[in-house]
């Protein structure tokens, strides 16, 4: 970007874009909430913008006989969070969509008396004022929230070309939001079925077929110690993970996050690698089954390798684990902090147990519907990519 024009533009559009201060089209929002009339509490997330603090803590965490300090926030207000973030490097700034609440004194509230609401709500969706934010930073202060004046916060420049021009820009990037929408609720709606058709096929409503058309065998209940053994990883001591290092050490933390790697140069008996296309199973603070893709990997001790015998089929028996552990954690929604499984009580889970050939016939059946979840998925992240590389540059 040169001379206050933008990278990427509509060819109908020319010249430099005007800037004015915050100030300059802004004004500060600092009603207090006096009479206490107002309780619905507000929170900016980094994530999801601006919520009820009920829905988004599941709970009140403000002192709801105690608001008069709290300053009112009106639908169309843009408001800003001073906490930092992975996800808000400098704190977010997110407009309210919401009918009328109260926010904390620590945060900024303002609203806009020009330009496109939408289109300056899609600024603060760039990086591009990051800048002016990190330039008046005050780094003496707390780590974990910003600190600057006031004064020197609404000096930040804010980009307002023609309203022409603004109005082109958000209905083009509406046309990319909308798209991103429809994938996520094609995505709901085929989590939604997986988990319908899951039910079916495990209380036995929905039955498959063999080569010639014929029912399968009855089914049997089995113990799960019946058909797979449970062998616990590695319990490491912190000075045995590294930075760099030979093994990567799968926990409880990346089980299904894949990040925030340790490494470890320890030479174990070969049970507690686990490779390439081994079931693994969390049993401890986040659980649940996974069918490991990445290289030879050392396990933690909260994590079960899973190894089948001659009657189970893997990637069946990997289904029947995400069921059972899904009702675990439906059964166990009471408020009552779910901690760990000990091995007794998971080799004692009572599962239905098909055939061989019909234990195939349904993993591959699942199979097919997470290769469809997977690739929409794919297809949102490549969207919402693309979304920010054309922020950054429609954007000066």
């Amino acid at each position: 970007m040169e001379n206050n024009i933008p990278k990427l533009r509509f060819p109908e559009f020319e010249g430099e874009w005007e800037h004015k201060r915050l100030e300059e089209v802004a004004n500060k929002r600092i009603k207090k909430n006096t009479d206490n009339q107002i309780n619905n509490v507000f929170t900016n997330s980094a994530i999801n913008g601006i919520v009820n603090q009920r829905d988004y803590f599941d709970k009140d965490i403000a002192n709801q006989n105690n608001l008069t300090g709290y300053y009112i926030v009106e639908k169309n207000d843009f408001v800003y969070n001073p906490r930092i973030s992975n996800f808000a490097p400098v704190g977010p700034i997110s407009r309210n969509h919401l009918d009328s609440g109260v926010m904390s004194p620590l945060y900024s509230v303002f609203r806009f008396n020009k330009g496109n609401l939408e289109f300056i709500e899609y600024f603060f969706g760039t990086k591009i004022w990051h800048k002016h934010m990190e330039d008046i930073a005050n780094y003496g202060a707390r780590a974990d929230r910003m600190s600057f004046s006031v004064g020197d916060f609404y000096k930040m420049p804010i980009p307002l070309p023609t309203l022409h021009e603004q109005t082109k820009i958000v209905n083009f990037l509406t046309t990319v939001d909308d798209k991103i929408i429809q994938l996520k609720k094609k995505n709901e709606l085929l989590e939604q079925y997986k988990k319908g058709v899951m039910q079916k096929i495990f209380s036995q409503e929905l039955r498959f077929k063999d080569e010639n058309g014929e029912d399968f065998t009855e089914w049997e209940e089995k113990k799960l110690g019946d058909v797979a053994t449970f062998i616990n990883g590695k319990a490491y001591k912190q000075e045995e993970l590294l930075v760099y290092g030979k093994y990567p050490v799968l926990r409880v933390g990346n089980f299904f996050s894949n990040n925030n790697w340790y490494y470890s140069d320890l030479e174990l008996d070969d049970d507690k690698y686990c490779e390439s296309g081994d079931l693994l199973y969390a049993w401890s603070a986040s659980f649940g089954p996974k069918i490991w893709d990445g290289n030879k990997t050392i396990y933690h001790y909260h994590i079960w390798k899973v190894v089948c015998s001659e009657i189970a089929h893997m990637n069946y028996l990997f289904y029947v684990l995400d069921d059972q552990t899904l009702k675990m954690k439906t059964n166990n929604s009471n408020g009552f902090a779910l901690i760990h499984i000990t091995k007794g009580t998971i080799e004692n889970w009572l599962i239905s147990l098909p055939s061989l050939p019909e234990q195939t016939k349904i993993a591959n059946f699942l199979s097919a519907i997470d290769d469809k979840i997977s690739n929409c998925g794919m297809q949102i992240e490549k969207m919402e990519v693309w979304k920010k590389g054309l922020l950054q540059q429609m954007f000066v």
